[in-house]
């Protein structure tokens, strides 16, 4: 939450309807699996993700659309080992929706550019591709 409230600090509260992306650079472990997993010997995940504090604060009382990371899950290595995945199901039931393993946030100012998300309707899918790219000011 501390870095939340420091971005906010030096940005401004995060306006209603916004894309909220986490910049890790994990992305830049793609494409090695081993390296996106970060297994140790006894095959537990070891990766970042967001805390529940952190996403509660954002879309209840930032009111944002989304969010995104460069992760494999919302849900950290630690709880996805236990096949725990409360918190992109917590996203879900808020009929809000999340990106996961975003590239090259490393080239996006960290506030006010565009995000545009779009992706094909599989029939009978689950879970598909987004194409997502931004817009820098």
């Amino acid at each position: 939450m501390n870095d939340t409230k420091a971005w906010e600090a030096k940005y401004g509260p995060i306006p209603e309807s916004s894309f909220v992306a986490m910049r890790t650079d994990w992305s830049k472990r793609w494409p090695s699996q081993e390296k996106m997993m970060n297994a140790d010997s006894k095959g537990i995940l070891h990766y970042p993700a967001w805390s529940k504090e952190v996403l509660e604060y954002l879309y209840l009382n930032r009111k944002v659309t989304a969010t995104g990371h460069e992760t494999t899950d919302t849900d950290g290595g630690l709880r996805v080992t236990k096949d725990d995945y409360g918190l992109e199901a917590w996203i879900l039931q808020q009929d809000h929706y999340q990106i996961e393993l975003l590239a090259n946030l490393d080239q996006v100012p960290e506030a006010g550019a565009f995000i545009v998300v779009t992706w094909p309707k599989p029939k009978g899918g689950s879970g598909f591709p987004a194409r997502v790219f931004a817009i820098a000011p």
